[in-house]
């Protein structure tokens, strides 16, 4: 089903970071892939969010491999995030 619109303009607002790198990732994988998210994927994503730009930019980058103890989904969406 998706995100409403309304869901997806707070999300894409919620991806706006202070760390350039970042917000050109999220833009990116937002044009690609936000409107399709959902489910367990939307959560992880959210939780990714949550995350300091330093921190989200360690993971991004793969400085960092993933989560601490990352699901498949995470793994997932990180692979998806990695190619924008």
């Amino acid at each position: 089903m998706g995100l409403s619109p309304l869901e997806f303009s707070r999300l894409r607002w919620q991806c706006r970071r202070g760390l350039l790198e970042n917000d050109l990732i999220l833009e990116r994988f937002m044009e690609k892939f936000g409107a399709g998210l959902e489910g367990r994927r939307l959560e992880v994503f959210r939780e990714l969010l949550q995350l300091g730009d330093n921190e989200l930019w360690d993971i991004l980058s793969g400085r960092v491999d993933c989560l601490p103890g990352a699901e498949p989904a995470a793994r997932e969406l990180l692979g998806l995030l990695r190619k924008c």
